[in-house]
């Protein structure tokens, strides 16, 4: 009998084998523990918290596992047949914490294949947190720490990768050749500067790099003429 919400008297040995059973499952759900422990909901939630039970990230944070259940990755994440687990509780404090590790920031892609989540779901609500910055690098967010020394070098780091990997779709490749055309001479840097070059987001070390894959860089000067 339950009486205002109190977990009933149950032997250690009664409370060793739930946690047995739940732990061969690895995961479960308060519903999974109410009827194991045969009392109520808000009973089973103060059981979870003596336990210090870890919560899903995703799925609304109603899956469960005990403490020393998952085995956590290189980056603190832990999965179990759908259900998502983190060294850092929440979503929001994994994001900024990946973010802050990270060596030159990460898009909203990255973000979502590390955390096993659509972005598109959830980092429209992370845009303004404490932690992290977000900021458009060739027409994609990019999202940096907020502690401007680690930031600085993640910008660098994110330059640095643009340039040596940046792919140029048809589209842009287009825009620059036609500039290139119309602005002869012009360096990567002028060539940034122009309009249509800013309203593709199309910058520096994507610029150069596309020259340079395509033997067009010697046609350029270093200044205007």
């Amino acid at each position: 009998m339950i009486i205002g919400g109190v977990l009933p008297r149950i032997s250690k040995e009664e409370i060793k084998k739930v946690q047995s059973a739940i732990r061969k499952k690895k995961t479960f759900t308060v519903k999974n523990l109410a009827v194991l422990l045969g009392c109520s909901v808000p009973s089973v939630r103060l059981k979870l918290r003596q336990w210090n039970a870890r919560s899903s990230y995703n799925k609304s944070g109603q899956y469960y596992a005990l403490p020393d259940i998952p085995q956590f990755n290189e980056d603190g994440l832990w999965w179990h047949k759908g259900a998502y687990f983190s060294k850092y509780g929440t979503l929001k404090n994994t994001v900024v914490h990946l973010v802050g590790a990270s060596l030159a920031g990460l898009t909203g892609e990255q973000i979502g294949k590390l955390v096993g989540l659509d972005p598109r779901s959830f980092l429209y609500h992370f845009r303004n947190t404490p932690g992290i910055e977000r900021e458009k690098h060739q027409g994609v967010y990019v999202y940096f720490s907020d502690d401007q020394a680690k930031r600085k070098k993640q910008t660098t780091n994110q330059l640095e990768e643009i340039a040596l990997g940046a792919s140029i779709s048809d589209a842009d490749a287009i825009v620059i050749l036609v500039s290139l055309i119309k602005h002869h001479g012009f360096t990567a840097e002028h060539l940034a500067e122009l309009p249509e070059m800013q309203a593709k987001a199309l910058f520096v070390p994507a610029i150069e790099n596309y020259l340079r894959q395509h033997g067009l860089e010697k046609k350029t000067l270093h200044s205007k003429r």
